[in-house]
């Protein structure tokens, strides 16, 4: 009997690695290289099990596969990469808004929903997220994470940061607004002192972090001569250290930071990216352009949440509308690298999360060079070079397939018409 029980089991493992190894030919119409930037005609990706085999022209492969997918009328490209998501937040253009999400919604009803987010982008074309902050829901997002990689729900890689951090009093819920004798629920780790700040790394990788977060300023402002300041967050001995025992421990970390104080003092710390960084000067960017630190624009959120903001009485986020075209396009001339992230979860997941892309074109960027931002440069980002991003021998068989051609018209990538995530199709 054991020995039944052996054998069956050992049959069942055999044919699942050979049905895992099926070959199947793709013929492309149109396929883009996120690598040189240019598209080719008429080819054929051979994806074997989850990874890609070849590209080659239609005209050389003689090749037998399993099967053929016809995609000769499609625009072929890459799966796209979010740098910056919020799988467990639903849009908050207020701060009610996000306290809702924490007062009102449980941490197992936000994973439920976050299940929800995942599927939304995997249908956009985005078969990798580097999710940036659960806003309260502790560790859910390397359960998602999990469930994923298991085959338990169907979603995009993640990449995670858990809690992200920030220092005592600095981040909403505000309890200002709440009785003083109530001990309102964080939206992150809040630490005081350098030792609190590695113990904060050091439990979030324990947990399962991937990346780690930290808010570096707040509180922004306008002076007078159109320039941009904020509060920074940390001592320099506190984001020191987190940067300190994040590389230590073979990490990266990512930076919220909006004005020069906050983006200068996480740069100086080790950071890896610069997220939002709506508010940045000549400095930051010849600094990030020196050490090669990765920008995450966020345009659309901005956008999003700005009138509301300014009806509440807070006109920062207008300013920074009025701002940015001007700053997104001195920081290209300056060879800072962008990679494309959205902040989709600050805006709800019903809007285009392909929408950053025509702020990017609008604003000078070649509809190449747009695209790169979400594939080969987002691979960069996340040390994943060779892996996704980009389809050539050896990667991932992410890819993902369009009506028209997005070099003409950018927009079209709001629109994918064919999704494949590790060999297999999900649209």
């Amino acid at each position: 009997m054991k020995r039944t029980i052996l054998f069956t089991a050992s049959f069942v493992f055999i044919c699942s690695i050979i049905h895992a190894q099926k070959t199947i030919a793709i013929k492309c119409g149109q396929l883009f290289n996120s690598r040189s930037g240019t598209v080719a005609s008429n080819q054929v990706i051979v994806v074997k099990g989850n990874i890609i085999e070849s590209v080659q022209p239609l005209a050389s492969f003689h090749q037998t596969t399993d099967s053929v997918i016809d995609l000769s009328q499609y625009f072929v490209l890459p799966g796209l990469i979010d740098c910056h998501t919020h799988i467990l937040l639903q849009g908050d253009i207020t701060s009610e808004d996000y306290n809702v999400q924490l007062l009102k919604e449980s941490v197992p009803y936000r994973t439920i929903r976050a299940v929800r987010s995942c599927s939304i982008a995997l249908q956009n074309g985005f078969t990798t997220l580097r999710d940036l902050g659960t806003e309260g829901a502790g560790f859910a997002d390397v359960d998602v994470k999990k469930a994923i990689n298991n085959g338990v729900i169907s979603g995009p890689r993640l990449f995670v940061s858990t809690l992200a951090i920030n220092t005592t009093g600095h981040y909403p819920i505000k309890t200002s607004e709440y009785a003083w004798e109530l001990q309102m629920p964080k939206g992150l780790q809040e630490i005081t002192g350098a030792d609190e700040g590695r113990k904060a790394v050091r439990q979030q990788l324990e947990h399962g972090a991937d990346w780690i977060k930290v808010y570096a300023d707040r509180s922004y402002y306008k002076l007078k001569d159109g320039s941009y300041r904020a509060l920074p967050n940390f001592t320099p001995e506190e984001i020191n250290a987190i940067g300190d025992e994040t590389l230590r421990s073979g990490k990266n970390f990512a930076a919220h930071a909006m004005t020069r104080d906050g983006i200068i003092a996480a740069i100086n710390a080790g950071a890896r990216s610069i997220e939002h960084g709506s508010g940045m000067d000549e400095e930051c960017m010849k600094l990030m352009a020196a050490k090669g630190i990765y920008w995450c624009p966020t345009i659309f959120v901005n956008d999003y949440v700005a009138e509301g903001r300014a009806k509440l009485g807070s006109p920062i986020n207008l300013y920074f509308k009025q701002s940015m075209p001007d700053i997104f396009k001195r920081a290209v001339l300056a060879g800072v690298k962008v990679a494309y992230g959205t902040d989709i979860g600050g805006y709800d997941w019903s809007l285009p999360q392909a929408k950053d892309f025509e702020y990017f074109v609008q604003w000078g960027m070649h509809p190449a060079q747009a695209i790169q931002t979400a594939t080969i440069t987002a691979a960069q980002l996340l040390q994943q070079e060779g892996m996704i991003g980009e389809i050539t021998s050896g990667a991932f068989a992410d890819i993902i397939a369009i009506k028209g051609d997005p070099i003409q018209n950018i927009r079209l990538l709001q629109h994918v018409q064919w999704v494949m995530k590790d060999g297999k199709v999900y649209k």
